[in-house]
């Protein structure tokens, strides 16, 4: 046999389990299998969530009924929701105003109020500073009608009231120019804050920070 033939023989010769080469590329496919898995595997990291069934009010109460549940990828945000994984506790009312299917961020939801409070709508002018988020405390000034068609000099009605929920308000035409202030009011004061409202009273809203200190008590 001569040794060409020989030569051809030992290239056409099967590889071997030990071949090097064999060895890399299965090592390549399977590491190339792995990748696709975990990156599959990331995409689809959802979890539940809970979601409103219909727009939920400031001060409505929270069951499992007007919720349903939805799958999300929340990643490191999660804990900032409420899922079924952590449950729906008992007493808890919307603080913001929730749209239909929006997710609970933990911060809309919070307990009954204890305090026999309701929040009402105010619809103010004025702006106010970036500190007035729900949560913070206003004063709320009324200047009633007078006879001779202007107002009276501004009283203070409700020191210290809590802001529960913020959102612009609109014209006719649909420019945003007012402001909607929701504030939690005691029962005592509650007819005082509407009569004022149905009498066309002049209402302006002022942040207080030191509010929930100096007049929690009074409530």
């Amino acid at each position: 046999m001569s040794q060409s033939a020989v030569a051809d023989g030992a290239r056409l010769k099967k590889p071997s389990w030990k071949d090097p080469r064999l060895l890399v590329g299965i090592l390549l496919v399977l590491a190339s299998i792995v990748g696709v898995i975990s990156l599959v595997g990331a995409a689809d990291q959802t979890t539940e969530a809970f979601a409103a069934r219909e727009p939920i009010a400031v001060g409505e109460k929270l069951t499992t009924d007007k919720l349903h549940r939805v799958k999300v990828r929340l990643g490191e945000v999660e804990e900032h929701y409420l899922t079924p994984g952590t449950g729906l506790a008992d007493g808890l009312v919307a603080v913001q105003r929730i749209g239909k299917d929006q997710l609970l961020p933990r911060e809309s939801v919070g307990q009954l109020d204890g305090r026999d409070r309701k929040p009402v709508a105010v619809t103010i002018e004025e702006s106010l500073p970036a500190q007035a988020v729900a949560g913070s405390r206003v004063d709320v000034w009324v200047a009633l009608p007078d006879t001779r068609n202007g107002f009276s000099e501004p009283t203070l009605l409700l020191p210290g009231a809590e802001i529960a929920q913020i959102t612009p308000g609109s014209t006719a035409l649909g420019s945003s120019r007012s402001t909607v202030v929701m504030v939690l009011v005691p029962d005592q004061q509650m007819p005082k804050l509407l009569g004022a409202q149905a009498n066309k009273a002049t209402i302006s809203v002022v942040w207080n920070p030191g509010g929930a200190s100096q007049w929690a008590s009074r409530w």
